[in-house]
């Protein structure tokens, strides 16, 4: 029997229920028929979820890649890397400035639920929010907006914990100062984003940072910014004029140290002042730097510039006499004495009582443009060039006069910065050489041109030492010591007159006198009479005093011997024999 051939098994179909009446009916119905109302409810039903599913879909799409400008400011906060500073340390390595990790809580507004109730519960854990501003900048559908910078650790894992949608952390850097104010004049600040705004910090983002493609300031992460501060030193002059700003009742104090070789600035005071880590805390005028950036007319420690230029261009001997008999009539104005001796007086003698009258006609017989030309080169004339952005620039006479020459040299009708006057202080006292000051550390000398000669500057230690061994600066002796300085009191100008009972009181010295180290001024705004002053409020009652118990704090800490012979202890006499023996100069 012959086999039959078999057709081909079809494969097997998997037939949803109710598959095989389907079938019939259209066979029965014919291929042409419509379809019926069960197919169309499942065609229906198909349809509606590949909908849904094509909308959260887009939505989705639309999260992961965000346009406009919510995209961008999201993209900004993800990609850009913190700025990361580095440490800014004493001349002796200790810690000035640094930084620390922390977060910063940002939200995504179109991911918050209920705006009004994640305000109230953000509330809860930083109740430094306002609610209802907070709920406004909720409910507006940003992309992006900071809710609170810098959070502490606890307020981290507080917020962390409530668990809100929309909510997110973003690590940065904060920058920390571990001294409080101390230095703070110095150092300046940073803004929220880690900028330097101010002082050492904005000098950082000058000149040590590199900008990256988007201008952020890139620093070495090895670096180490060392500054010509002593931690030491800067406290122990923070600490003392403070106590003499509410001694005095003073509406602000400067104080600063400057090494007379190498120019660095040692300590730096500018009062009232301000806390680093929260400078927005302190009034606007606390941030305001005095000492570099604040221009004041300091009275007579100009003399001490006026009588260094005469002796060294050779126009007035140290033996020559002048008359300080009566007033001095110029012009419509008459200059007087405050501590009047009414006689002539020898050139040591017009600069040991302060005469006006004396510095004048010293002045006069200098000439007012030579007289200009020593001021120029003493640094009077131009704006500091320091590492600080805070550098004031001097106001001076439009017009050079004659009565110009007789009011600058005795510290009128010119306005400086305290930082320029104890640079010109160095200067006379280190020889004769112009000093740059600097707030970064140098290791050797940075001597520039020659300003006066060295016998010059010799005799001038001497005179200075006279005016505190027997002289207006009496009060600023310190024992072990010796002290060299001069006094300043000027009227403060205010409405284009001068007030007569509001001083600029000031004393600039150096120590020790019978080899400067160091320079120093340390000045008062407006400070008042007290009942151990006798009702003054002059410079040599109150700038002076506190000149000594500075010296006497910071002498040992920057490492100076205290003088053990008589000889060392008090040099009035040798210093008055090598002054007057200079007669010949």
């Amino acid at each position: 029997m012959i086999g039959r051939r078999t057709s081909p098994q079809a494969p097997a179909r998997f037939l949803l229920p109710g598959y095989d009446a389907i079938a019939r009916s259209r066979r029965a119905a014919g291929e042409g028929q419509t379809r019926t109302p069960s197919e169309r409810r499942i065609a229906l039903a198909i349809a509606v979820f590949a909908a849904c599913f094509a909308l959260i879909g887009a939505r989705l799409v639309g999260l992961a890649i965000v346009g406009g400008d919510g995209g961008a400011r999201i993209a900004a906060v993800d990609n850009r890397a913190p700025i990361q500073r580095p440490d800014i340390v004493d001349r002796n390595g200790e810690v000035m400035a640094t930084d620390i990790g922390t977060a910063s809580l940002y939200a995504d507004a179109r991911s918050v639920i209920d705006p009004a109730e994640t305000a109230r519960q953000l509330a809860t854990v930083l109740p430094e929010l306002n609610v209802a501003d907070m709920t406004t900048k909720l409910a507006s559908g940003r992309a992006f907006m900071w809710v609170k910078r810098d959070l502490a650790p606890r307020q981290q894992y507080a917020v962390h914990y409530l668990g809100l949608p929309g909510l997110d952390f973003r690590n940065e850097r904060k920058r920390v100062y571990p001294n409080g104010k101390t230095g703070a004049s110095v150092l300046g600040m940073v803004d929220v984003d880690n900028n330097g705004i101010a002082g050492i910090e904005r000098y950082m983002d000058r000149v040590v940072a590199r900008p990256d493609a988007n201008g952020t300031p890139r620093f070495d992460r090895n670096r180490t910014v060392m500054l010509s501060i002593d931690l030491k030193a800067q406290h122990a002059l923070s600490d003392e004029l403070e106590k003499a700003m509410a001694e005095f009742k003073a509406l602000a104090a400067v104080g600063i140290i400057m090494d007379v070789h190498t120019g660095e600035v040692v300590a730096m005071t500018s009062l009232p002042d301000f806390n680093p880590n929260d400078p927005m805390a302190s009034a606007e005028n606390a941030r305001f730097n005095r000492a570099t950036l604040g221009v004041y007319e300091m009275g007579s420690v100009f003399k001490a510039l006026t009588l260094a230029a005469a002796l060294d261009s050779g126009r007035v001997k140290l033996d020559g006499r002048f008359d300080a008999t009566q007033p001095m009539q110029v012009a419509r104005f008459k200059i007087h004495d405050f501590h009047a001796q009414n006689r002539w007086l020898s050139v040591p003698e017009v600069f040991v009582h302060s005469s006006n009258i004396g510095t004048a006609k010293i002045a006069l017989q200098l000439g007012g443009d030579e007289h200009r030309e020593y001021l120029r080169r003493f640094g009077m004339l131009t704006r500091p060039q320091i590492e600080l952005p805070e550098a004031g620039s001097p106001l001076m006479p439009p017009r050079w006069t004659e009565l110009s020459t007789i009011t600058t040299s005795y510290g009128h009708g010119i306005a400086v910065t305290p930082l320029q006057v104890v640079s010109a202080v160095a200067t006379v006292v280190n020889g004769g050489f112009k000093v740059e000051p600097t707030f970064l550390r140098r290791n050797e000398a940075q001597l520039g041109a020659r300003v006066i000669s060295p016998e010059v500057s010799r005799t001038m230690r001497g005179l200075l030492r006279m005016v505190v061994a027997e002289g207006t600066g009496r009060k600023a002796d310190v024992p072990g010591y010796p002290v060299m300085g001069k006094t300043g009191t000027a009227e403060k100008a205010e409405n284009g007159r001068y007030a007569r009972n509001k001083l600029i009181t000031s004393f600039i010295s150096a120590f020790p006198a019978n080899d400067p180290r160091y320079a120093m001024i340390v000045m008062f705004d407006e400070p008042k009479p007290t009942k151990d002053t006798y009702g003054y409020a002059t410079a040599g009652w109150n700038a002076a005093p506190v000149t000594a118990r500075v010296v006497a704090r910071v002498a040992p800490l920057l490492g100076l011997r205290p003088a053990t012979k008589p000889q060392e202890a008090d040099m009035l006499r040798e210093a008055s024999l090598v002054s007057f023996g200079a007669g010949g100069q």
